[in-house]
């Protein structure tokens, strides 16, 4: 007879849940965190947080001030994030295309992907106007906020479900209306195309288009376009060659996945 509780196999493993959940919010925070700030964030009992605390710092996975008072995330995060990219068939057959791209438009580019409600940069190539070269590989922002979530939301059927319900504004220009946003992805599924003009950085455009190589779509690649080189004939030139790009490294990955 059944009891209406879940198979043991279906049933999440407590402790692993919850290093998951403490890994995810160091991930999250753009400074070292005091075991406080952890405790108000997960809402773990503090003893319990301490003691996954040190078993991760223990193993690499967190790293804590000289005072141990501070917690932040360990080397081994990274080695496991550079490992998935290393061994992500798209990322691979995105690399050379990505380059071709910034060496044509003169524009940073970047591959993302979707997750949950954001987008997550997988690679990205800097134009030579930057004199500053800061990777974004590993960032995540809102998807329906950039140009990159939007492509991806567009080409979904479920997109609806990767909108948060209250659209916190990134800048004074983002669109914060659930109507504008479901009707700016509808205008991106038509084109094929998405774009946006500040709403995620100030003084940035960019343009996007999703990687059909699955479905639902995942993936897309973007440029992004300081606003004072972002005229209609670099608009035009920028969709384009991405769009051209998109059907290369599908065709790459789906070679490589024969």
């Amino acid at each position: 007879m059944s009891t209406g509780e879940n198979p043991p196999e279906k049933r999440p493993v407590k402790s692993a849940d919850r290093t998951i959940e403490l890994l995810e919010a160091l991930a999250r925070a753009d400074r070292p965190v005091t075991l406080t700030e952890l405790q108000r964030d997960l809402n773990y009992p503090k003893s319990s947080l301490y003691m996954l605390l040190r078993t991760l710092i223990g193993r690499g996975w967190a790293e804590t001030d000289r005072h141990g008072v501070t917690y932040s995330l360990g080397v081994r995060a990274l080695l496991v994030g550079t490992s998935y990219l290393d061994r992500d068939p798209v990322v691979r057959a995105a690399a050379v295309v990505l380059e071709q791209v910034r060496a044509e438009i003169n524009e940073t580019v970047h591959l993302a992907r979707l997750d949950r409600s954001d987008v997550v940069y997988l690679a990205s190539r800097e134009s030579l106007h930057h004199l500053r070269f800061t990777s974004r590989v590993g960032r995540r922002q809102p998807a329906w906020a950039t140009a990159l979530g939007r492509a991806v939301l567009s080409m979904r059927d479920d997109g609806e479900r990767h909108i948060p319900d209250v659209l916190a504004p990134l800048t004074k220009h983002t669109v914060t209306s659930r109507q504008d946003l479901l009707l700016e992805l509808e205008n991106a599924r038509l084109r094929g195309y998405a774009d946006e003009k500040e709403q995620n950085t100030p003084g940035l455009g960019c343009v996007a288009v999703p990687l059909p190589y699955t479905s639902p779509v995942t993936d897309a690649i973007s440029a992004s376009v300081p606003l004072v080189r972002l005229d209609e004939a670099h608009h035009a030139q920028i969709v384009t060659v991405l769009g051209e790009a998109a059907r290369q490294i599908v065709q790459l990955f789906r070679q490589e996945a024969l």
